[in-house]
């Protein structure tokens, strides 16, 4: 049973001010609107203790909601509810009444709070998740390139495997810099690409536009810059991991998962203890079937989606590098199978609700995935980065300067 609380407070959040109402048992209520801002929410906080209000509930919409939590979690009882389960489904809605449902849900303890993160796992959370946008803004300047060449009707993707390795990145910086195709072709760095010459030839021979150039090299130097930043986060991501070195590990060697893959799942995850299960994990991850009961027949449908995307995108990911292993590992068999009854797309989201089931057991055990079917054991050894958390002097400096800030180094370099 949950304790009763005679007071509880709903407060619906936006991007410049919370609605806020506190709701008793008697039915009497409270309304009031504060700015976001860190004077604002202060101010909500001691209204919450002038009215003797304990217990605050709000909707886990966007990240407008940190900040309050941050001011209120040393005090006060923080429910953070899952903004699709506490709509009201109703014609009308306004700040007011979202802010007395939100107060009254909380106030019948009817509200299923959602999982907080502690700070470090919060920003590593945010790494990795940062990471996963610097590398699909990376995908798409690459598909633009390789448009553009097609628009001036070379067709280089269509005889390198990967137009941005070594010997195609040699091709491009050859189109870029107006060299005749000949001498591109002669002078690439791979004598297997080399052999291919005349075929590479012919398919560079049109050549670029002055426009083009332009287009291609910004792209170029775009992905060059976005390269660099994935250094310095993986870098971070790396330091931040250190104290769950063996968790990394672990994660690790199950096939398919490398550290990028196993660092971006273990922050999703957070404390796995928090799952009871690995059913539980799955569904957290949104890839539990829907289930549809009815005069006691009972249909499974598609998963159900209602969980954290990041996570349910990267062990798919996962799933897919294994399915296409070749070791008969226990894994491997298990979509075999299910491939030749469903499909190869089920079949791979199948796999990567048997991967999370897995880790979490290897995780909750601590041990090492181990399997027949492998004939070495996966080599998991990872270094870790001692970088600092703090940026550099330059760096600093270039922060302020941006700022608008005129900043000079002192004869120590201070």
């Amino acid at each position: 049973m949950k304790r009763q609380e005679n007071k509880a407070c709903g407060a619906d959040i936006h991007k410049r001010f919370l609605m806020a109402c506190i709701l008793s048992k008697d039915g009497s209520k409270v309304l009031n609107r504060f700015d976001m801002t860190v004077e604002g929410v202060l101010g909500f906080a001691s209204w919450l203790k002038d009215n003797n209000c304990k217990k605050v509930a709000v909707e886990s919409t966007g990240n407008y909601w940190h900040l309050v939590y941050q001011v209120l979690d040393d005090e006060f009882e923080f429910i953070l509810g899952n903004a699709f389960k506490t709509r009201r489904h109703s014609g009308a809605k306004t700040d007011k009444r979202d802010a007395e449902w939100l107060a009254e849900l909380c106030l019948n303890n009817q509200i299923e709070p959602s999982m907080i993160l502690p700070k470090e796992d919060r920003e590593l959370r945010a790494l990795t998740r940062a990471r996963k946008g610097y590398v699909d803004f990376r995908s798409k300047l690459k598909a633009r390139t390789i448009q553009e060449l097609e628009a001036c009707t070379i067709k280089l993707a269509s005889e390198l495997s990967d137009v941005f390795g070594k010997s195609g990145r040699h091709v491009l910086q050859g189109l870029v810099d107006g060299r005749s195709a000949d001498v591109i072709v002669e002078s690439i760095p791979s004598k297997k690409v080399k052999k291919n010459k005349e075929k590479i030839k012919q398919a560079i021979i049109a050549g670029l536009s002055p426009i083009s150039i332009f287009l291609i090299k910004s792209h170029i130097q775009m992905i060059d810059e976005v390269d660099k930043k994935l250094v310095q986060l993986d870098a971070q991501i790396s330091r931040l991991l250190k104290a769950r070195k063996r968790d990394v590990e672990i994660a690790m060697s199950i096939p398919g998962i490398g550290f990028v893959s196993a660092a971006a799942i273990l922050s999703e995850i957070g404390d796995y203890r928090n799952f009871a299960s690995g059913k539980k994990l799955a569904a957290f991850s949104g890839l539990d079937p829907s289930v549809y009961e009815s005069a006691g027949k009972r249909y499974n449908g598609k998963i159900t989606k209602m969980g954290s995307k990041y996570l349910r995108r990267m062990i798919i990911e996962c799933a897919h590098a294994l399915s296409r292993t070749k070791a008969k590992t226990q894994l491997k068999r298990f979509f075999l199978r299910i491939m030749a009854r469903r499909g190869k797309n089920i079949a791979t989201v199948a796999l990567a609700r048997k991967m999370l089931v897995v880790l979490h057991h290897l995780l909750i055990n601590q041990e090492m995935y181990k399997d027949d079917g492998l004939a070495k054991p996966k080599n998991v050894k990872v270094s870790f980065s001692e970088e600092s958390n703090y940026p550099s002097l330059d760096e600093m400096i270039e922060v302020l300067v941006g700022a608008g800030y005129f900043v000079k180094k002192d004869s120590q370099g201070g």
